[in-house]
């Protein structure tokens, strides 16, 4: 696992204190991890806040870059642009459990929910584990998404953790990462804009870090102590989440959303066929009552003129965050004795050759 003080910086843009998406103000991330032989998965949360958010919903929407994935709650994100469960992370085959747990928790908090309230929309994303994980055991339960919730703080974990256990990327071990970054407001003070990733896609011949095509180097590389790798097809998935506090609405959320891709792109990606690539963003400037008689917020949303700046901290954090999900993870052995390196094995002196700026936050 590679120091995270010792990563090479993306951009020009500076970090929150964090560099990390809990940078933006009462957005907390969770992880329940299970390490058991066989069963190596887990689940990921993301809050907006800490309140109710099936009764104070945030402003959100979705981008599907390549559609080859299980997730569920993304049609009524795209009709009504808000959220109102938590985001919850984890395997293909544990969608439904995860889903069935958000309902439980919201009916817990709001009894009459499905009666006199709206039902609730579950909102779970997913990547295939199933190269190191024994998909096939349905492991996860709604306890465990309970637990990942219980964990959530600002202080985020990354790499082989939560729903990042046994995911794969770039033929390495992949998994969470996160990253900030803080854009100048026209009007004064700033805006901080956070991303979150669930890594688990690539070919690593096609794998560039920081701008460096590293790729056919590491492919090299493994192929000399693991032997080649059989399986040539992109068969992985990322998920994308993106928070900030500027004030937008959820016509905006989705252009920034787009944005994910291009620090997505930048890691050496093609949004392969057999890829689910979903990106998400929110703003946690605001929220919307599910109550009708409820006041509805009176903000001046962000003109699309000065929307410029958010985009580029989108694309930089974004890939900030795949270099973080890289770097941070541990080797993986899994499933059959499946094993998956970890990047830091292959490339031990890669971060201290690149300058860091007086900018980066550790």
């Amino acid at each position: 696992m590679i120091p995270r003080p010792l990563l090479p910086h993306i951009g020009g843009l500076p970090p929150g204190p964090r560099n990390a998406i809990t940078d933006v103000a009462g957005v907390t991330v969770g992880h329940c991890t299970l390490d058991a032989q066989e069963v190596q998965t887990g689940v990921t949360v993301v809050r907006p806040h800490g309140g109710d958010l099936f009764r104070d919903r945030v402003p959100a929407a979705a981008v599907v870059l390549n559609g080859f994935g299980k997730s569920v709650g993304l049609v009524q994100v795209e009709e009504l642009g808000v959220l109102e469960t938590p985001i919850a992370l984890t395997n293909t085959f544990s969608v439904a459990s995860v889903a069935t747990a958000q309902i439980r928790q919201c009916i817990v908090a709001n009894p009459e929910t499905g009666r006199s309230l709206p039902t609730v929309n579950p909102l779970v994303f997913e990547c295939n584990d199933g190269f190191l994980n024994d998909i096939q055991r349905l492991a996860i339960t709604g306890q465990h998404y309970l637990q990942a919730c219980a964990q959530a703080g600002v202080d985020v974990e990354e790499g082989s953790v939560g729903a990042g256990r046994g995911m794969s990327s770039f033929g390495l071990k992949g998994g969470i990462g996160t990253a900030s970054r803080r854009v100048p407001a026209a009007s004064g003070g700033e805006h901080t804009v956070g991303a979150l990733v669930l890594a688990n896609y690539g070919k690593l011949p096609q794998l560039r870090l920081a701008g460096q095509a590293l790729g056919a180097q590491l492919a090299d590389r493994l192929a000399e102590t693991s032997g080649p790798d059989a399986d040539e097809a992109e068969k992985g998935s990322i998920i994308l989440l993106i928070a900030t506090d500027a004030p937008l609405d959820a016509r905006q959320l989705r252009r920034l959303a787009l944005r994910a891709g291009a620090g997505l792109a930048r890691t050496g990606s093609v949004f392969g066929h057999g890829s689910g690539d979903i990106a998400l963003a929110f703003s946690t400037a605001y929220t919307i009552p599910q109550q009708a008689d409820a006041p509805m917020p009176a903000l001046a949303m962000l003109h699309d003129g000065l929307i410029d700046g958010l985009f580029q901290a989108v694309a930089d954090s974004t890939e900030q965050a795949i270099v973080h999900a890289l770097c941070r993870a541990r080797a993986v052995t899994g499933r059959n004795g499946h094993q998956r390196r970890a990047l830091a094995d292959l490339l031990p002196d890669w971060p201290g050759a690149v300058p860091q700026p007086t900018t980066n936050t550790p």
